[in-house]
C-alpha cells in the first residue's frame, strides 16, 4: 500500500509535467478522480495515447445516446461468450491506454472490478467522433488499434444530426482497416457477430 501511495505522489508531484519516464497504463490506476490542487473530476475521463495524457471534455447529449443505445441494442443480440462496455480503457501497450466509446469483449475478461481490458480480449471498438477529438477519432485510434490486432473498428459520425457508421475490418497482409460499408438509417453486419442497428432507435 505504502509503495503505492509513494508512486501515486510521484506521477502527481510535478504535474501537468509528466513523471520521470512518461506516462504508463499502469500510471492511470493511481490517478484519483480529482487533480492534485482540488480540481473536481480533472480524471475522471483520462487517456493515454502515446504516453501523453488526454483529458476528455464533456461529452454532448447526442453522443451520449449514440453510446447508450449502441450498447443495449449490441448487448441484446451478442452471443453469450461476448460482453459489451462503454467507456471502458483498452490496454494497448506501456504508453497506449485509450478509452474506446464502446467496446465488444469475451466475457471471460469482463468482471465488475475491471477498469481496463486487454486488447486481446477486444473483438471489436466504437469511436462516437466528438469535434475535439477528430482526429484522434479519425486518424490516431485506427492505427492503434489495427496495430494491436483489434478485428473490428466502427466509426460513428453526426452528419445533419443523424449519425452515420463507418465499419472496418482489418487487413490481415497490411495489418491496417480497409474500408467495409458506410451505413446509413441501418447497421446489418455479420461480424463479429451477426446484427442489426436501426438508426431511429440510436437517438431514441
Amino acid at each position: 500500500m505504502t509503495a503505492t501511495m509513494d508512486r501515486t505522489r510521484d506521477v502527481l508531484a510535478n504535474w501537468p509535467y509528466p513523471p520521470d519516464g512518461g506516462w504508463t497504463s499502469d500510471d492511470l490506476d493511481l490517478l484519483p478522480q480529482d487533480g492534485p490542487n482540488g480540481e473536481l473530476d480533472l480524471f475522471k475521463r483520462v487517456e493515454l495515447i502515446d504516453g501523453a495524457l488526454i483529458l476528455m471534455s464533456p461529452q454532448r447529449r447526442f453522443h451520449e445516446r449514440v453510446i447508450s443505445s449502441l450498447r443495449s441494442l449490441l448487448t441484446a443480440q451478442a452471443p453469450e461468450t461476448l460482453a459489451v462496455a462503454t467507456q471502458m480503457d483498452v490496454k494497448i501497450d506501456r504508453r497506449q491506454r485509450p478509452c474506446p466509446d464502446v467496446v465488444v469483449i469475451d466475457a471471460a475478461a469482463d468482471s465488475d472490478s475491471a477498469n481496463s481490458y486487454p486488447s486481446e480480449a477486444v473483438h471489436l471498438v466504437v469511436e462516437v467522433v466528438f469535434p475535439e477529438s477528430q482526429y484522434r477519432d479519425r486518424e490516431v485510434k485506427p492505427r492503434m488499434y489495427a496495430d494491436a490486432r483489434i478485428k473490428h473498428f466502427w466509426l460513428v459520425e453526426e452528419e445533419e444530426g443523424k449519425p452515420v457508421i463507418y465499419t472496418y475490418v482489418l487487413d490481415e497482409v497490411t495489418h491496417f482497416y480497409r474500408a467495409d460499408v458506410t451505413h446509413h438509417g441501418k447497421l446489418t453486419a455479420k461480424s463479429p457477430f451477426p446484427v442489426e442497428v436501426d438508426f431511429a432507435d440510436l437517438l431514441t
